[in-house]
């Protein structure tokens, strides 16, 4: 239908001119395009003929229909010898593994710097492509080299490292394969748990030294709250209050909270009953979750995980956390106390030729997850200052976006296990890991999700802290066993290390839950005292009110028996002769025995009788 006017009518006809403009305009573009494509290969015929013949000619023996797409290689030879070159350094340094072209190349080793393993690093992938025995890897050959190392061991396959590998016909085919001299290897291994939940000697900390950020991550606590909680720290250190389990907290926020405390952090805001009661609460469910053992002392000292064993090989300290499975957030955490330790004990030392200590930190995400501002502003420049002393972190996870920016950038060495792009959410991650890469030959797009089982893509810093060319590696396989070792075998080293006398037994010392005891009680009985001795008082003035009021009875009833005695006289002479004589009765009622007499039987009479 139309209107009057007309106006739909004009509005179909203005449609239909501009959808035929729009065609035009198309098969104008596809004209200009085909022209285009024409002269490029016009251009590139002539520029063929022009150009002398080459006697070993490489890409022009395949027609270009059927070259292989870049993902699946192989690099040209140009960048064959860069990566080659890249990854010759004249100093010490980890063997990655060997790149692949195709095939994997056992003459271009792809290595690390030793010295650079300090600059920090990110391992990467997706469950089950490797990221774990690349890890175990690493952390066997810087224990070669004299380095300490610490890893969580999550699922308990790290434990193999104490164990020597087994051989296999397939192993022998991939290790010649990519240059690997191996053979089978175990390391020095000590053992540790959380608490002493597991196999291990235990680790504990002090409430006081894990600080109020950590401790608000573990219990979820918000901004406000968390600032709450570190006016509570700030009182316990003011008052000398050794803040060392749950328990010890908990009395100093109830002791806020009671009519002895509340006005102590009157100066400073006070808390309001509302957090005190989350945080309280908040407190009690992880205390009923079994954190309890995770605080109290003896805390460990992380000087512990800088040792070596007698041979010169760094000692491999294995945080075994499967017990802890449940309290991810809980172990995360706990590791960045430890960092966070670290960071405060260890000298400056600037750089050197390798690593004091490198700290493995697997399923870093963990950490990351719901963090406070206040918390992943320490976390970043823990990462950015401990490289001056001396320790190199490795953080390992499922994809680069898992670590904050900020974060990221510190780490200069990456090792990217395959990636998968099976959601949205995947692609946008997978699409966001290739930007952070530098330039290649490589579709990293494509190659990432093509990555076989133990294949990664590498880049890390040379020596003059430059990033090394990307390169498709084939990694390494591990000297220990590929298998947990032995529970018994575990138990055995644990009881044979010199530090289970030291940490395996907790100790309860002095500390606030006792020191507000007391105070509480000494508050108490002086409050008692005050009050006895306020009733005494009250006592005594009544006593003596009661006292007063009976003597002046007494004095009123000697009065009127002093008058009644008296005997009517006449006067019979004048006022001049008059003169006033005692009688008997008044000078008996006049002697001071009758007054005594007289009082005592008042008193009796008031119930005012003379204690014994």
């Amino acid at each position: 239908m139309t209107n009057d006017d007309g106006s739909v009518q004009d509005a179909a006809a203005a449609l239909a001119q501009a959808k035929a403009a729009a065609a035009a305009a198309q098969a104008a573009a596809d004209a200009a395009e085909a022209a285009l494509a024409e002269a490029t290969r016009r251009a590139a015929e002539a520029e063929a003929a022009a150009a002398p013949v080459d006697p070993q000619p490489v890409a022009s023996t395949q027609p270009v229909a059927s070259t292989p797409p870049v993902a699946s290689g192989p690099l040209s030879p140009a960048a064959v010898d860069a990566v080659r070159a890249g990854y010759d350094f004249a100093g010490e340094a980890l063997q990655m593994g060997a790149l692949v072209n195709g095939e994997a190349l056992a003459d271009v080793q792809v290595r690390i710097p030793l010295g650079m393993v300090a600059r920090h690093g990110l391992v990467a992938g997706a469950t089950g492509t490797g990221k774990t025995k690349t890890l175990q890897g690493l952390a066997e050959q810087l224990s070669a080299a004299g380095v300490p190392v610490f890893a969580a061991d999550i699922k308990g396959d790290l434990s193999g490292i104490a164990t020597p590998g087994a051989s296999s016909d397939k192993l022998t085919e991939r290790t010649r394969g990519i240059g690997q001299d191996w053979k089978s290897t175990s390391f020095p291994t000590e053992y540790f748990t959380l608490g002493g939940l597991g196999t291990g000697v235990p680790i504990r900390a002090t409430i006081t030294s894990f600080g109020p950020l950590l401790l608000s991550k573990v219990l979820g606590l918000n901004e406000t709250q968390e600032s709450s909680l570190g006016l509570v720290f700030h009182y316990a250190d003011a008052q000398g209050l050794p803040l060392i389990d749950l328990a010890d907290l908990r009395s100093v926020l109830s002791y806020l909270q009671s009519d002895e405390g509340k006005g102590e952090l009157k100066e400073l805001g006070g808390l309001a009953p509302a957090t005190v009661g989350v945080i309280l609460r908040e407190l009690i469910t992880f205390s009923d979750q079994g954190a309890d053992v995770f605080f109290g002392e003896p805390e460990i000292d992380t000087a512990d995980f800088l040792r070596v064993a007698s041979d010169g090989r760094g000692i491999v300290s294995l945080l075994e956390v499967p017990g802890v499975q449940d309290k991810p957030a809980l172990f995360s955490t706990f590791l960045m106390w430890l960092l966070a330790d670290l960071m405060n004990d260890l000298p400056e030392v600037g750089d050197i030729d390798k690593p004091k200590l490198v700290f493995f930190f697997d399923e870093a995400h963990l950490l990351f997850n719901g963090a406070s501002k206040d918390f992943l502003s320490a976390i970043t420049q823990t990462v950015r200052l401990i490289r001056s002393k001396g320790v190199g972190i490795f953080f390992v996870t499922q994809t680069p976006k898992d670590v904050p920016g900020d974060v990221l950038a510190q780490l200069g060495s990456r090792v990217q296990h395959q990636l998968r792009a099976h959601t949205p959410d995947d692609a946008k991650a997978l699409r966001q890991t290739v930007q952070t890469y530098p330039v290649s030959e490589y579709d990293l797009g494509e190659v990432l999700q093509s990555l076989a089982i133990g294949e990664a893509i590498v880049t890390v810093m040379n020596e003059k802290g430059a990033p090394t060319p990307v390169a498709w590696t084939r990694m390494r396989a591990p000297q220990g066993s590929m298998d947990p070792t032995p529970a018994t075998d575990m138990q055995a080293t644990v009881q044979a290390s010199p530090l289970l006398a030291r940490y395996g037994t907790a100790v309860d010392p002095d500390s606030a839950r006792e020191m507000l005891a007391r105070r509480l009680d000494a508050a108490s009985a002086a409050a008692a005292q005050a009050e006895a001795a306020e009733a005494a008082a009250a006592q005594a003035a009544k006593t003596e009110k009661e006292r007063l009021a009976a003597q002046k009875k007494i004095d009123a009833e000697y009065d009127r028996m002093t008058r009644q005695s008296q005997p009517r006289r006449t006067t019979t002479r004048s006022s001049s002769t008059r003169r006033s004589s005692k009688t008997p009765m008044e000078q008996v009622l006049g002697s001071p025995v009758t007054k005594t007499i007289l009082t005592e039987v008042m008193r009796g009479i008031f119930g005012n009788a003379r204690r014994r």
